[in-house]
């Protein structure tokens, strides 16, 4: 009787393999800032995706306070590649939790 080969796959297209969706990205930037900076999360800002990858912008708890409004909170934006590996991050402002934020017109 012959010898019978294994039935191959088709091959995926990496892109397609690397992509994630929206949720597990900004769950990758939280867990890897957290990696990096042994700080709790105090909320997600925002995220998009742009040429160069998604960005994520997470706040960080940099300083409990008491009351919780004296918390000092940092604002931390990270870019991620399609397969949600970090590229790149940097601190983008501090804040106490009491401050009100505006947001820049665009």
């Amino acid at each position: 009787m012959p010898e019978r080969k294994p039935k191959q796959e088709p091959r995926r297209n990496l892109q397609q393999e690397k992509t994630m969706e929206l949720t597990e990205i900004v769950n990758r930037a939280k867990e890897q800032l957290t990696a990096l900076h042994p700080l709790s999360v105090s909320g997600v800002i925002g995220a998009a995706k742009r040429e160069d990858g998604w960005h994520v912008t997470v706040e960080l708890i940099e300083r409990k306070g008491i009351p919780d409004a004296q918390d000092l909170l940092g604002m931390y934006e990270a870019v991620l590649d399609g397969g949600g590996d970090m590229l790149s991050y940097h601190r983008k402002m501090v804040r106490r939790r009491s401050d009100t934020m505006e947001e820049a017109e665009s």
